[in-house]
């Protein structure tokens, strides 16, 4: 859980001091901060207290997440999100994770960008709800005129399947990840709105005010 009640004051926390979206976007632009490239074979993620990032471990194969990898800012996978996905009770409770594609290959993370959002995977991990959004770069000069994940070469979606479904792997352990669910843009939409709803109930009180 987030302890630090007042946001940093010199540099706004990657989650709860940017936002969905930027000023006068339409709904389908997201902001995204990017935690991983292309090019890591390291796990890195947000540390949700200080802001900073982290290594969260090494992964133990050699695939790479095919896409820029990070979250929506001002999102919350908790009641509304496991309410979209069927045979699952809870999610996460992470910010709401989302793949971007970029014809150019951007090879650093800690950066926030604009996307357009154009479906989803329903990520089921050890029986809790982690949707995996898929969006495209706005602006992108191959696949910023996608609107749709249907739009995209399926191959595209295949790799992320895949990289989600092993990620985790561990010698001797056993994972349980269900990726099978692709949906549209009107889906990831939704699941995005149910997102924010999660977030203006659990981290709301720390804006004084629910989010647009």
């Amino acid at each position: 859980m987030y302890k630090n009640r007042e946001l940093n004051r010199w540099r706004r926390h990657p989650w709860h001091g940017l936002h969905t979206r930027a000023e006068d976007s339409p709904e389908d632009i997201v902001q995204v901060f990017v935690e991983m490239t292309p090019s890591d074979v390291v796990k890195y993620e947000l540390d949700k207290n200080s802001g900073f990032m982290m290594v969260d471990r090494p992964q133990r194969t050699t695939s790479s997440p095919p896409a820029l990898y990070g979250f929506i800012p001002r999102t919350y996978c908790a009641e509304e999100v496991a309410k979209r996905c069927p045979d699952v009770d809870e999610a996460d409770g992470d910010p709401l994770d989302i793949c971007v594609y970029s014809e150019r290959l951007i090879t650093r993370a800690d950066i926030l960008l604009n996307a357009r959002v154009v479906g989803g995977i329903q990520m089921i991990d050890d029986g809790e709800a982690d949707d995996k959004i898929v969006a495209v770069l706005e602006g992108d000069n191959i696949w910023g005129d996608v609107q749709d994940i249907t739009d995209l070469p399926p191959i595209k979606i295949e790799r992320l399947q895949h990289y989600f479904s092993t990620y985790k792997m561990v010698p001797g352990k056993d994972i349980d990840i269900k990726v099978d669910f692709v949906y549209g843009r009107e889906e990831a939409l939704k699941v995005i709105a149910a997102a924010q709803k999660d977030y203006d109930t659990h981290y709301g009180h720390l804006h004084g005010q629910s989010e647009d």
